[in-house]
């Protein structure tokens, strides 16, 4: 499936990535990021994935309740062995999902739409090249950052480019 590889892709991209960061880096505040460190966002694209993938067998998906686990922020290897497991686990069968989203600040509501798998990891996929594109901005404040030139952009940015250059 091709939503596999594009989601294979990324995950190198991101390993490659963090194997150009130190410890250091990876959990540096960027003024560029309004103080979020790359660890940090690399947390969130990973409890997305864990949301989705936690919620498959019951059908329901709610990406309000993630763990926020703050070692993922600080830990590369954790971080490089939890993208890992999620790559060994993302190839299933479609089927249909609810997705549960809170709305409504101090007395929230509950909104409820159907969806399915395969949606959901369109999702997935979309919001980790968004939060690439957000890791790509916070690199620049490294002088030795490593960026491979696709890294955090839409596939769709990606063939206008190609377009452009013909």
């Amino acid at each position: 499936m091709q939503l596999i590889s594009a989601i294979k892709n990324s995950f190198e991209q991101l390993n490659d990535v963090l194997d150009h960061l130190t410890e250091q880096q990876y959990i540096y505040p960027s003024e560029n990021l309004s103080q979020a460190t790359i660890g940090q966002h690399m947390r969130h694209i990973i409890e997305l994935y864990q949301c989705l993938l936690n919620g498959f067998e019951a059908g329901i998906v709610c990406y309000d309740n993630r763990k926020r686990d703050a070692a993922i922020e600080t830990s590369k290897e954790l971080a490089k062995q939890l993208l890992t497991d999620i790559l060994s686990s993302v190839d299933r069968e479609n089927k249909e999902m609810k997705l549960e989203s809170w709305h409504g600040g101090s007395n929230p509501s509950v909104l409820i739409l159907s969806t399915n798998y395969y949606r959901e990891l369109m999702y997935n996929f979309e919001h980790t090249i968004h939060h690439m594109a957000l890791i790509r901005v916070g690199l620049k404040e490294f002088p030795s950052g490593y960026i491979s030139e696709n890294f955090g952009l839409a596939s769709s940015t990606i063939r206008h480019q190609q377009q452009c250059a013909q």
